[in-house]
């Protein structure tokens, strides 16, 4: 939520050209909250207020801004002020933004930026989406084996300033290979004389700049790392992941999953809602819906050929909805669990067998509460002198048993759905939830009608 509190002040201000007013309020506040605050401004105002920033945190400050809020300030802004904006900001913060820009216009600012940084770019963007090369930073500390922790404290001491974090530096060779690392901890408390080979970790836990972004944020998540190495083929240093990245990592994911669950297709991106326009939300959200609402005529054909059933025992259409609903909600609590199990590698499709059987033991639970109370329901409310010609016992039993058997057989489904499509290397979220409600909306008629029609016996 954008915060307007400050904004005639600032305003005031920049008519003043009071800029070292605002210099000295934007670094006694978090980059954060600057970009909170200015984000009420206009694009112009804006940039006037960040090219009259230190370098130091006017990088920071427009990182922070939403990401079309930083193309409509790169507008506003002159070839060179561009250039010192954009080499400012972090390498990965960077490449995002570069990413979000149209080619022409991409190819156009890039060579507004110096040599070092327009280089460190070109490499970083090289890397295919999703990967771990795509979110890694270039901001990292490195030291030799052979430096003394006196010479190491110093070299930190001197580069700290340019970094993302120093609390874990590299140790590489003469080669770039990564060979070990030591904490901030590490130096601090090691002899002054010591060698940094000497004192330095050699279990390094690294990831590849080819591995998948979600994994190597649940690697940092399940080592409880700051920040974590990234490899080349050749096991050169290249980048770093830290922990602030595998959180909007995870986060990212999380909005993926989510709404594939829901049958939204699209980029997926976070915090876009009222950034996107009606037209946008329709061409994503229309085309499972209408698939499903054309597989969903078929469920209407199978009431229609049941029909003559319906007209002579009339009480079995005020169960059909029931029966829906607890198929549907049993199908998605099983498939949810299967696919964030999925997500989380708690299993693979070699554990289907195992997933079965629990689904199925729980599914059995289930069906047998849900059918006895569905049995007590018909005998408290049977109305004798609507269906004179069927007993109330055999409405019952028919009302549970289909009951029981929708709820495993639903419970099943949720399951097989995900692990099916799992095993075709396809995305769980994406093929399992969508069509699970229709699939056991079909089925789940399909049971009722004929264990109705075997009990009662019409």
């Amino acid at each position: 939520m954008i915060n307007t509190l400050l904004v005639p002040e600032l305003r005031e201000l920049i008519k003043e050209k009071k800029y070292e007013d605002i210099a000295n309020f934007c670094a006694t506040v978090h980059p954060g909250l600057v970009a909170e605050f200015i984000s009420a401004l206009t694009p112009e105002e804006i940039g006037e207020i960040l090219i009259h920033l230190p370098a130091a945190i006017r990088g920071e400050i427009f990182s922070h801004l939403a990401e079309d809020l930083q193309i409509d300030v790169i507008d506003t802004l002159s070839r060179e002020d561009l250039g010192r904006l954009l080499s400012d900001m972090p390498p990965d913060d960077r490449v995002d933004l570069i990413k979000s820009l149209p080619e022409r216009k991409r190819e156009a600012i890039i060579p507004a930026m110096a040599q070092a940084e327009r280089e460190d770019l070109r490499r970083l963007i090289a890397y295919p989406e999703g990967t771990a090369g795509s979110v890694m930073t270039s901001d990292y500390a490195t030291l030799t084996p052979e430096l003394t922790v006196n010479e190491a404290i110093a070299k930190l001491r001197q580069e700290a300033p340019d970094k993302e974090t120093i609390y874990y530096t590299y140790v590489i060779d003469n080669q770039q290979k990564l060979i070990g690392f030591v904490s901030l901890k590490d130096l601090i408390l090691a002899p002054p004389e010591a060698k940094v080979g000497d004192i330095m970790h050699r279990d390094v836990i690294a990831v590849r700049a080819s591995d998948d972004q979600e994994d190597v944020a649940r690697k940092i998540q399940k080592y409880d790392l700051i920040a974590v190495p990234v490899v080349d083929n050749q096991d050169r240093l290249v980048g770093i992941i830290t922990h602030d990245d595998a959180i909007d990592i995870i986060t990212q994911e999380q909005q993926e999953d989510v709404e594939k669950l829901m049958a939204i297709t699209g980029s997926h991106e976070v915090g876009v809602y009222m950034r996107l326009s009606a037209w946008d939300h329709f061409k994503s959200r229309i085309p499972w819906i209408l698939a499903l609402a054309l597989l969903g005529f078929v469920s209407g054909y199978i009431v229609q050929s049941f029909e003559s059933l319906l007209l002579q025992v009339v009480i079995l259409a005020s169960f059909m909805p029931m029966l829906a609903d607890t198929g549907g909600n049993a199908g998605s609590q099983s498939a949810t669990l299967v696919i964030r199990a999925l997500a989380l590698r708690e299993i693979s499709t070699r554990d289907a067998l195992k997933v079965i059987i629990k689904e199925f033991k729980v599914a059995f639970l289930m069906g047998i509460v849900l059918g006895i109370i569905a049995y007590l329901r018909v005998q408290l409310f049977f109305d004798p002198s609507s269906d004179a010609s069927v007993p109330a016992l055999k409405v019952g039993i028919a009302v549970a048993v289909a009951l029981a058997i929708q709820v495993i057989s639903s419970t099943l489904i949720g399951a097989f759905l995900p692990l099916i499509a799992a095993s075709f290397k396809l995305d769980p979220a994406v093929v399992a939830s969508p069509a699970l409600t229709t699939i056991v909306d079909i089925t789940g008629l399909l049971i009722f009608f004929f264990t109705a029609k075997l009990i009662i016996g019409i």
